[in-house]
């Protein structure tokens, strides 16, 4: 698998996670993809189990920002930064994204690497 598809790939999901919807963001996923969001908690296998995950930021405003893409066959690390809005409340949370590929450039794995400290609540 080439480099450039999986950075295509990337680049789509960070701006599908700001905007969905969660269809197109589980269209990236291999079906039998397993993702632990964060890193320690019970993995979700499937697109049923993930597909919960990303359901929950459908309900808030979202915005995301890439930082970093590392590239070394069919893996990438990925750190950007989600800002989500609901209840007078702005949620900060820059997590490092370690995901790997199939050959057809669908994620098959996701680790989420951050933990309470690294988010920021404030009011608004």
């Amino acid at each position: 698998m080439a480099a450039q598809q999986i950075r295509e790939a990337v680049e789509r999901y960070v701006q599908l996670v700001e905007t969905g919807p969660t269809a197109e963001i589980l269209a990236l996923y291999a079906p039998d993809a397993v993702v632990e969001d964060p890193i320690g908690s019970d993995p979700r296998r499937g697109h049923a189990a993930i597909g919960e995950l990303y359901d929950a930021l459908a309900q808030v405003q979202r915005k995301t920002e890439l930082h970093t893409l590392r590239i070394n066959g069919n893996h990438a690390a990925v750190s950007f930064t989600l800002v989500t809005e609901a209840g007078g409340s702005r949620m900060t949370l820059s997590p490092i994204d370690v995901m790997e590929f199939d050959d057809d450039g669908r994620i098959t794995g996701m680790r989420a690497y951050w933990g309470p400290d690294d988010m920021q609540v404030d009011k608004i």
